[in-house]
C-alpha cells in the first residue's frame, strides 16, 4: 500500500487489503493442513505449506492501517505471525506464497518460509522466528536511518508476548536515548502461544513500559481500520518530522490457534465468539455500507482477492522447487570446514 498524505481514511483501500490479507491466510491455511476450502484441495491431500504457519486472521486492521502511511523507502519488521505485514507493505502476494510453499520462486528462494519471510525491495526487512527479535534489529536499523539523514522511518510490529522479554526494554531504551526515527506497534491480540497474556504481564502493560522511558505512547482499537489510520496517521509523521520514537498499542485478538494446525482448545469459546462480532472486516464492511455506500463494489474486492489468491496458489504448485546445490548458498561458515 503506497504512502497517504490525505487526513480522511480512504476505506474502501483499506478494505482492499484487509481482504486481500484475510484471502491470503484462509488459503495459506488450508494449503498447510491438505484440507479444503474455496481453494481447492491439494491432489495428494497433503500440506503444501512447509514449516510451521502462524496466521494474522483477524489482525488486518493493524498491519493495513499502519503501513499505508509508509513510503517504499521505509523499514518494517515483524513478527513470526508476519504475513499481513508484508503484503501491506507492498510484497508481491505470488512470490510469499511462492515462499510458503518452499519454491525457488519465492522472495528467499524457498529457504525462509512464513516465519522469516522478507523482501528487501519493499523495505521489509524479515520476519522473525524468535520472539522479540524484531525490535533491536528495527532500532538498528532506525539508528542507520538517522546517520544516513534520508529522511526515511522504521516501523517495528511485535505481539504482547514480546514485552516480557528483554530486546524489548533494550530496543526501546536505544531508541529514545538516540531519538531514532522508529515506531514500535504492539499489536496485542492477547495470547502469547497457548497462554493467555494478560495474567503474564506486570503492571499495565506495553504503553506503561514505554512511557517509563520517556516514549510517548497511543492506545488504539486495533479492530478498527480508520482509527488505526488516523492514530498512525499522526505518530507516523511525527517520528518522520525528527521528535524521536513513538509506540502505539494496538488491540485485536488472535482468531486461530497458535499454528495453523491448532484448533485452540485451551481457550474459552465464549471469548472467541465475542471476539469473532469485532472482526475488523465485517465493522469495515458494516460502516461503508452504513455511509450510504454500495456492497457490490465491496463483494467485487473480495472476489479480486480471491482470485488473486487462487492464481498464486496455481503458481506455487507449479514452479520449481530450489535446486540441491542451492542448499550450499547464503549460508555462514567460520572457516574451520565443518559444514562442507
Amino acid at each position: 500500500m503506497t504512502h497517504s498524505a490525505a487526513t480522511t481514511p480512504p476505506l474502501l483501500d483499506l478494505y482492499r487489503m484487509m481482504v486481500r490479507i484475510r484471502a491470503f491466510e484462509d488459503a495459506a491455511e488450508v494449503a498447510s493442513q491438505g484440507g479444503v476450502s474455496a481453494y481447492g484441495k491439494s491432489s495428494d491431500g497433503t500440506a503444501k505449506v512447509k514449516g510451521p504457519l502462524h496466521l494474522s486472521t483477524g489482525q488486518e486492521a493493524v498491519a493495513t492501517g499502519v503501513c499505508a502511511h509508509l513510503h517504499p523507502s521505509d523499514y518494517l519488521t515483524s513478527t513470526h505471525r508476519g504475513h499481513g505485514h508484508t503484503l501491506a507493505k507492498g510484497a508481491d502476494l505470488t512470490r510469499m506464497m511462492c515462499e510458503l510453499f518452499g519454491k525457488a520462486t519465492g522472495f528467499n528462494g524457498g529457504k525462509g518460509g512464513s516465519m522469516h519471510i522478507a523482501d528487501f525491495s519493499v523495505g521489509m526487512l524479515g520476519a522473525n522466528g524468535v520472539v522479540a527479535a524484531g525490535l533491536p534489529i528495527a532500532t538498528g536499523a532506525a539508528h542507520a536511518q538517522k546517520l544516513r539523514g534520508e529522511g526515511g522511518i522504521t516501523v517495528c510490529f511485535f505481539g504482547d508476548g514480546a514485552i516480557n522479554r528483554g530486546p524489548f526494554l533494550e530496543a526501546l531504551n536505544w531508541a529514545q536515548i538516540y531519538q531514532l526515527p522508529v515506531l514500535f506497534v504492539c499489536e496485542d491480540n492477547r495470547w502469547s502461544a497457548t497462554t493467555a497474556s494478560g495474567p503474564m504481564i506486570g503492571g499495565a502493560g506495553a504503553s506503561a513500559r514505554a512511557e517509563s522511558l520517556g516514549i510517548a505512547a497511543t492506545h488504539v482499537d486495533g479492530n478498527d481500520v480508520e482509527a488505526v489510520w488516523r492514530a498512525a496517521h499522526t505518530l507516523v509523521a511525527t517520528v518522520r518530522a525528527g521528535h524521536g520514537p513513538r509506540l502505539l498499542h494496538a488491540i485485536t485478538y488472535r482468531v486461530k490457534g497458535h499454528v495453523s494446525v491448532d484448533l485452540a482448545a485451551y481457550r474459552d469459546p465464549a471469548e472467541l465468539a465475542a471476539a469473532l462480532l469485532t472482526d475488523p472486516i465485517h465493522k469495515a464492511r458494516q460502516r461503508f455500507a452504513d455511509r450510504g455506500g454500495d456492497v457490490k463494489q465491496l463483494d467485487a474486492i473480495e472476489q479480486a482477492a480471491r482470485d488473486e489468491v487462487q492464481a498464486a496458489l496455481a503458481q506455487a504448485g507449479s514452479d520449481p522447487w530450489p535446486a540441491a546445490e542451492s542448499a550450499y548458498t547464503d549460508i555462514q561458515t567460520t572457516g574451520a570446514g565443518q559444514w562442507f
